[in-house]
């Protein structure tokens, strides 16, 4: 976990070593490597440069990736940046990254958006999250929550809420587990519109009840706009931990580096079988707010830049996925789920796979 740690100083990680070159020069390393940490070309080492952007969710396990990569291949420079996956699609669509890092897959307005670029993609799934709905340490009050009583608290009749107890006649029209809420102030923190946490959320667990049960225009948003909404999930961690009766949601890994400062409510989908996120729930499909993390490859840029080949070979890697999934604290996708996206990469497959 020091890796996560440490995200603030991967935003923008830049790896440059003149003297790898000079040393290339006189007939140094041949920077040759079968598993993606050199070009194969026995005179030069690998050089070039490398842009991500995206997700905050996902950016930890690409800096990760990177810094490991980096050690290897100093001559190439890598930035990594999180502005979150929507902000990043936009980049990526217009052709100004190399890689889209998403907790979301990549959706039908974007989709144009790329095709309109020119932009061809390698969609590739990489790991498991559990969207962690969060409270503080202090409030003891609160120790399950089902989907509707989120929706009651957060959904888009919710706005104007000020206190847990103004859900109070909401929740129960609406047939959520666990009315009434506490008379205490309703203090929210949570992803901005840009974070692809924040359309996993609303997708996961509210869109349903908003558009089927309580007839909300489809596509309307699903959560409500009046709250503290950050970009920055260190930010959100900070304020759900600075309320006493706070609430918000982040990627499983920021919870579990900040469990001494915040608390996971367990989540049900319906009723009193609520569930913690924990790397086995979130894992065996059993917490009910788990989404899949991707990162999206331009196709011709792969073709073009041999840095960036190689790069993407050595993220798909074993031992490198597992080793950065791992330390930044997210969960394994199962072995046959690995197999299928490093097929996809071998074959270059460009598309998305989820719609």
């Amino acid at each position: 976990m020091t890796r996560l740690r440490d995200k603030a100083l991967w935003k923008v990680l830049l790896v440059t070593m003149a003297f790898a070159l000079m040393a290339a020069a006189c007939g140094g390393d041949d920077g040759g490597s079968s598993d993606g940490s050199g070009s194969g070309n026995t005179d030069q080492p690998l050089s070039g440069e490398i842009t991500a952007s995206g997700s905050s969710t996902v950016e930890p396990i690409t800096s990760t990736v990177a810094q490991l990569f980096s050690q290897e291949n100093p001559d190439v420079a890598i930035s990594v940046d999180g502005p979150g996956t929507g902000d990043g699609f936009a980049l990526f669509c217009e052709g100004k990254t190399d890689i889209s890092d998403a907790s979301r897959p990549i959706e039908a307005e974007e989709q144009k958006l790329c095709k309109k670029g020119g932009i061809d993609y390698i969609e590739l799934k990489i790991a498991i999250d559990g969207i962690s709905v969060l409270t503080s340490k202090d409030n003891t009050e609160i120790d399950c929550l089902d989907f509707k009583d989120l929706y009651a608290l957060l959904g888009p009749e919710s706005e104007g809420f000020e206190n847990w107890s103004d859900a109070d006649a909401l929740g129960e029209e609406i047939g959520a587990g666990h009315v009434p809420y506490p008379d205490v102030p309703l203090e929210i923190t949570a992803p901005g519109e840009e974070s692809g946490t924040y359309d996993s959320f609303g997708e996961l667990v509210l869109e349903s009840i908003a558009y089927e049960d309580q007839g909300i225009k489809e596509d309307a948003p699903v959560i409500r706009p009046d709250y503290q909404s950050s970009a920055n999930d260190n930010v959100i961690i900070q304020g759900v931990a600075g309320n006493e009766t706070s609430l918000g949601w982040v990627g499983y890994a920021f919870y579990t580096e900040n469990a001494d400062k915040v608390r996971a409510i367990p989540v049900a989908e319906e009723g009193d079988d609520c569930i913690e996120p924990t790397e086995e729930t979130i894992a065996a499909g059993e917490y009910p707010i788990a989404r899949d993390l991707y990162f999206y490859v331009n196709a011709a840029n792969a073709e073009d830049n041999e840095a960036l080949a190689a790069f993407v070979d050595y993220y798909l890697t074993e031992e490198n996925l597992s080793t950065a999934v791992q330390e930044t604290g997210y969960v394994e996708a199962p072995a046959d789920v690995i197999q299928e996206t490093i097929t996809v990469w071998e074959d270059k497959e460009t598309g998305t796979r989820d719609g």
